[in-house]
């Protein structure tokens, strides 16, 4: 089962760097091409990956669009 993407704001994903105290270059990267991305987004957009393990916690991973 592939995991839910949710595309990011501007305001979400500068919140987001700035809770990781990361900056943009130093995410993990993701195809514009990613099947699970269905064709959104665009280079250099944040995506938050939403996984769930077994007893249903919610564990959240972040990659940047790149082309």
């Amino acid at each position: 089962m592939v995991p839910k993407h949710e595309l990011l704001d501007d305001k979400e994903a500068k919140k987001v760097l700035q809770e990781l105290n990361i900056s943009i270059k130093r995410l993990p990267k993701i195809s514009i091409k990613d099947p699970a991305l269905r064709g959104k987004g665009k280079p250099s957009q944040i995506v938050r990956i939403i996984r769930e393990d077994v007893k249903g916690e919610k564990y959240f991973y972040y990659r940047v669009v790149v082309g």
